[in-house]
């Protein structure tokens, strides 16, 4: 039960730091309330985080965002990273630069309606898009998982042969979190057989339905995005290590909460099987993301 080295991982959430934090969360921001969000935060989980990353982007000495994430890369053993693409930000130009280092998600708004479709479209042929993310609780206005909104995306994702990760569970924002229920995704999984759902972002405090859920439905699988190797749930880890080896795949949080460094030395203590480490790490989501 010792973590493998020498794999060449998969992240299936990283990312690029911005010079200005605050405002690459604007939108997020307007969805909140209490004083320290409006007044304090430079990020809207940063009560949960410590030493984040991306807050020290201005003092790394590193002008160019891609190289930034890109060394970081290198150092820690994460060959490859599935980045938020179609804003036309610095996403775009990665992807274009390091094709061999970066595969595209898209995150579409089901607010949009029929447009949002059109653009998931636009992106899958632009950016070759691999996934679709999605954020219910950072939707303005917020939308459940199994919303009517959200059906015709899904439907667009099975022709288009794409998995789609969700967020679920108490969103670390100080929103409102009803619409992140792990039970909510059961309709999408009824509904959608041939749609290969991925929750993100620990699904707490129900990782325990989340695990009764993969064992009922085999379209499901479990990211462990923006938790530290430490915090990860142990009913997944107990899933992983018994007859969900194949459903847990590996997502990390940098730069916007947690440190590759961080991350990849706490993973050496994760209790997993030797036989688990290789799907966790990268066969799990090259198979999914069709990545050779």
């Amino acid at each position: 039960m010792s973590y493998v080295a020498g794999i060449k991982a998969i992240d299936t959430m990283i990312g690029f730091p911005h010079a200005d934090v605050r405002a690459s969360y604007a939108k997020l921001f307007e969805q909140t309330r209490d004083q320290a969000s409006l007044d304090e935060f430079e990020m809207p989980v940063e009560y949960m985080f410590l030493d984040v990353p991306e807050k020290g982007y201005g003092d790394s000495g590193e002008t160019d965002p891609v190289k930034y994430t890109l060394s970081a890369m290198d150092r820690w053993g994460v060959e490859i990273g599935m980045i938020s693409v179609g804003k036309g930000d610095v996403a775009d130009v990665a992807l274009a630069r390091f094709p061999e280092r970066f595969v595209g998600s898209f995150s579409p708004d089901p607010n949009d309606g029929v447009d949002a479709v059109r653009k998931l479209r636009a992106a899958h042929v632009a950016h070759d898009v691999r996934a679709v993310t999605f954020f219910p609780a950072g939707f303005q206005p917020q939308v459940p998982i199994n919303d009517r909104l959200m059906y015709p995306l899904y439907s667009t994702c099975v022709e288009l042969d794409l998995p789609v990760f969700i967020n679920a569970g108490i969103p670390g924002p100080r929103v409102k979190s009803f619409c992140q229920k792990v039970e909510l995704v059961e309709d999408v999984l009824y509904d959608f057989p041939e749609l290969n759902v991925v929750l993100r972002h620990g699904g707490e405090p129900w990782e325990a339905l989340a695990v009764k859920l993969m064992v009922k439905w085999p379209n499901l699988f479990y990211s462990t995005s923006a938790f530290a190797p430490r915090y990860y749930p142990a009913a997944v880890l107990d899933y992983a290590n018994s007859r969900g080896a194949d459903r847990l795949i590996y997502g990390g949080y940098f730069p916007m909460g947690l440190s590759l460094e961080r991350i990849m030395t706490e993973m050496r203590d994760v209790p997993l099987k030797d036989e688990v480490w290789t799907g966790f790490l990268r066969a799990n989501a090259a198979r999914l993301l069709k990545i050779s």
